[in-house]
């Protein structure tokens, strides 16, 4: 198999036409010449696991953020980096291919090129197992041909990847050392970039000179935080699953007698399920965030199906489609502490077929009452993150026959008044993960790719390249890096019979979920009697690359306004701007009204602290 890596592909015309596209760069990475201006030294999103974070990583924590400009941009205090000596990196595709992959490749090999052409760019064949071998494919322009703007990892390929034991992570730096790597970029999602964090850490501790860098390239859109807007991948996804929910959405309203349940890849994290919702329209989706707010049991997710069903009945409408995220799973109470009882004792050794009969008695009753087929997917080995495999498990199977069930049953009743039910189950996940990139993937990993170059010619190490202001076009991003140790969490968990049982878990980069209070929630609240009543689906049809369509961004992205490191070098900015107006010499008066907001402004950031401590 290693020797069809690189190889060429064998292109459509329309996937030719793709290959020759080549995506516009903002001004800040224009040019020959690097500038970065170095902000304010980092600290944790959450100020409760600083200590933890700043213990584990001494030697990456707290570095400042790095804003990238242009050659004319006028920042006194910006470093200009004009010499560029040939460097050697290496890079590694980890966790699931996503589409736009290859563009991160392709971007860092012509910044490579483009600052010296004696630079080498070396792909790690087979994910982090390729790494800890030392097997490698150099990359050429000729190699590159056929994977711009193409969708898959088949370039490298990957593996079930982790970089996180002691064992895998020197094999890591041994790679490193032996192949003489000035710097390691890792393309993956939370996970992986946490690796990358550690990797970051050991090498500085080591005094290994390879600079790792990471990029947020995962389809589950979990991998944002203040300095992650998006990640690559997730565009295309929710465009492509999209086109497909319509599609039943329309055939659905053309037969007028089938429920569709689609279950949606996307990991723990609901956010495909939110943007396909917010896209085709369908009429109810069932949001992992929600069911684990409210604590709902799988018998209240059934009932809440069977209300919205009977409810389109009195309407005369005997048709719908339902969406839910493959992590919808782990967020009903009762199943999660099962598989958390399966988990244990597949860990202790257990072999699935004994495990029945030492679970505990309410466990047991659940495991018994589930269908044969769910059951042995529940037995399935975790995976490396100790969660569920989450796309084995048929949950929209599971409440379509659940809900069949409760509808015959009020039938018989007579409170349900209906025509039969007939339920249709379907799985997206495989189909959109292999597609052609989106327009704004490709030109969003392509400068990424770029980014990563500039950030390892500034010398740094541990940071994830980061693009703010995606919203916008491209000639308007805002491209930087930030230190993955400032997206890192700790979180706290509850463990044993005592009340004050509490255990310190590691710092990580967590999934962040879909907030409950956020804007693109809101927007979803608003819509969603119109959209389980009236049958406002809508086609967004099949990816665009020009005309209509092309440029159009997630929706999600749109509306949450985000552009966090835009907003922080605003801030210093204006920071700059009171330094310069207030300094000895100037008038009472002036001085008086600086120190008077002042005041008011520490005051209210004050209580706005204190208030996420509590």
């Amino acid at each position: 198999m290693e020797s069809d890596y690189g190889v060429p592909r064998e292109l459509s015309d329309l996937q030719k036409n793709r290959s020759l596209y080549k995506p516009e760069l903002p001004p800040c990475l224009q040019g020959t010449t690097v500038r970065v201006e170095f902000g304010d030294a980092t600290a944790a999103a959450d100020p409760s696991g600083a200590h933890a974070i700043a213990r584990s990583f001494p030697h990456t924590y707290g570095q400042p953020l790095a804003h990238f400009l242009r050659a004319t941009a006028k920042v006194s205090n910006a470093q200009t980096i004009n010499e560029h000596p040939a460097v050697k990196v290496g890079l590694v595709f980890c966790g699931r291919q996503s589409p736009g992959g290859h563009n991160v490749v392709w971007g860092l090999h012509e910044a490579l090129k483009s600052h010296n052409p004696k630079s080498t760019l070396l792909g790690f064949l087979g994910g982090s197992e390729g790494l800890f071998a030392q097997k490698t494919l150099e990359i050429t322009d000729d190699v590159l041909a056929t994977y711009k703007n193409q969708g898959g990892y088949d370039l490298l390929g990957r593996t079930k990847d982790q970089i996180r034991t002691t064992e895998q992570v020197n094999s890591a730096m041994a790679a490193c050392k032996a192949l003489k790597l000035d710097g390691l970029v890792i393309v993956g999602g939370v996970t992986s970039n946490t690796d990358a964090a550690q990797l970051a850490e050991t090498f500085a501790e080591a005094k290994c000179s390879t600079k790792v860098v990471g990029v947020p390239v995962t389809l589950n859109g979990d991998l944002k935080n203040q300095f992650v807007e998006a990640n690559v991948g997730f565009d295309t996804i929710c465009k492509v699953n999209s086109q497909l929910i319509s599609n039943v959405c329309t055939d659905a309203l053309s037969a007028e007698k089938y429920y569709y349940f689609i279950r949606l890849m996307g990991r723990k994290a609901s956010h495909v399920a939110v943007e396909c919702t917010l896209q085709s329209h369908p009429n109810m989706v069932i949001l992992a965030e929600e069911v684990a707010a409210s604590k709902l049991t799988i018998f209240d997710i059934t009932k809440q199906i069977c209300d919205a069903v009977q409810a389109r009945a009195e309407q005369d409408k005997n048709h719908g489609v339902i969406l839910l995220p493959e992590g919808l799973i782990e967020s009903i109470p009762e199943v999660y502490a099962l598989l958390q009882e399966i988990h244990s004792l597949l860990r202790q050794g257990v072999s699935a077929d004994k495990i029945s009969t030492q679970l505990s008695p309410w466990a047991s009753a659940l495991f018994e009452f589930l269908p044969p087929y769910f059951r042995k997917q529940l037995l399935l080995h975790p995976e490396s993150d100790d969660s569920a495999q989450l796309s084995q498990i048929e949950t929209e199977k599971l409440l379509a026959e659940l809900v069949e069930a409760e509808i015959n049953k009020r039938l018989k009743e007579g409170t349900y008044k209906g025509k039969k039910f007939n339920a249709i189950c379907h799985f997206f996940g495989y189909q959109a993960r292999g597609s052609l990139p989106s327009k704004f993937d490709c030109d969003y990993a392509y400068v990424l790719g770029h980014s990563c170059y500039h950030i390892l010619a500034a010398g740094l190490n541990g940071y994830m390249a980061t693009v703010t202001n995606l919203k916008n076009p491209s000639n308007k991003w805002r491209c930087g890096a930030a230190p993955i140790t400032a997206m890192m969490t700790v979180k706290h968990y509850g463990r044993g019979s005592g009340s004050g049982a509490i255990t310190l878990g590691k710092p990580v980069v967590h999934p962040a979920t879909v907030d409950l209070r956020g804007r693109v929630y809101e927007l979803l609240r608003q819509n969603a009697t119109r959209f389980l009543m009236d049958d406002v689906y809508r086609n967004p049809g099949p990816l665009q690359f020009d005309g209509p369509g092309a440029d159009s961004k997630a929706v999600s992205l749109c509306v949450e306004d985000l552009d966090y490191m835009g907003r922080i070098k605003e801030l210093n900015e204006y920071l700059e701007k009171v330094r310069t107006i207030v300094k000895p010499g100037c008038s009472q008066d002036v001085l008086k009204a600086a120190l008077s907001a002042m005041s008011s402004v520490t005051d209210i950031l004050s209580v706005m602290t204190s208030q996420r401590l509590e």
